[in-house]
């Protein structure tokens, strides 16, 4: 389905600003709750607690969520590419650091606009757009990128699982976009994706044989409502409305920005290191943001003015 707008307006940007930011935050609260509760098990007690709220939020507003209207295979589909994506990040940091998976799976932007190219002709690519995307990826890069020369064994093993992670979430934001979902209220399309999710889960984390919960404490408690409250669900609805009145592509070319917002979340919040980097890699993100969202710019048409009848 074609978007409401071809491109972003103030509304939108301002949103995925603050989207972006929340899931920079998220690294944070996922980096404070892993010192209590196992990775997969922690990604599973989200989906089942946003599932119940995303729920609740939408009968209270009356939205539909049993009605016939073809979206059940594609969210099923959905539902599982989001499941995937999320055991092969956990399963890949096994074999490769958090630092080398985020350039991999910040490649999911370019296959978006790949995927675009055939699923959401509506929505063309420009040359500024890829221009855009390839400026913000170098900042990706500037802040993580020394992580790719250091020897690194068999990380190449979680860097593949990474990359497989990013075509998921392509796919996932394609099958949103191209589908019946695209027409679907937020509410349903993200109750799919965590329905889902928290069905298949919770078995993966016991078949990788995890404790679950071996040291809870507040910190970790609160860390792990954050992720079901702010980011499983006010966060991603939010992303799917957006997802459903503007184009995913030009959507897709924020979310470099997140990983920058992790780094300074955690240099603001757990004192982390925030080296000159950090600094570069958000002017180049924000620059090539800027670029991948300007307007198209209209061909001029010389006006002639007509000589007034006498």
């Amino acid at each position: 389905m074609p978007p409401d707008r071809s491109d972003l307006d103030r509304l939108a940007m301002g949103l995925m600003v603050i989207l972006c930011a929340m899931w920079g935050l998220q690294q944070v609260a996922i980096k404070v709750a892993n010192a209590g509760i196992s990775p997969i098990w922690q990604a599973g007690l989200r989906s089942i607690g946003a599932t119940v709220l995303v729920w609740a939020w939408a009968s209270l507003r009356g939205v539909r969520l049993w009605a016939a209207d073809g979206t059940l295979v594609p969210g099923i589909v959905a539902g599982l590419l989001f499941a995937g994506e999320f055991a092969l990040i956990f399963w890949a940091l096994e074999y490769t650091n958090a630092s080398r998976g985020i350039i991999f799976l910040y490649t999911a932007p370019f296959f978006v606009a790949l995927g675009a190219v055939w699923l959401l002709p509506h929505e063309h690519m420009r040359r500024a757009q890829w221009t855009g995307m390839a400026l913000a990826f170098c900042g990706v890069l500037a802040l993580f990128g020394e992580n790719l020369l250091r020897p690194a064994g068999q990380a190449w093993i979680g860097d593949l699982m990474i990359l497989v992670a990013a075509v998921l979430w392509a796919a996932t934001t394609l099958t949103v976009k191209a589908t019946p979902l695209a027409r679907a209220p937020a509410e349903k399309t993200l109750l799919y994706q965590l329905a889902v999710s928290a069905i298949v889960l919770p078995p993966l984390s016991l078949a990788f044989g995890e404790p679950g919960v071996f040291a809870p404490s507040a910190a970790v408690w609160w860390s792990l409502a954050f992720q079901i409250v702010i980011v499983a669900s006010a966060s991603y609805l939010g992303w799917f409305w957006l997802v459903r009145h503007y184009p995913a592509t030009r959507l897709s070319s924020f979310s470099f920005l997140t990983p920058v917002m992790g780094v300074l979340s955690g240099g603001l919040l757990l004192g982390e290191a925030l080296t000159p980097a950090v600094f570069l890699a958000l002017g180049l993100v924000g620059a090539g943001i800027w670029i991948a969202n300007r307007p198209a710019q209209e061909p001029a048409v010389a006006a002639r003015e007509v000589p007034a009848d006498r």
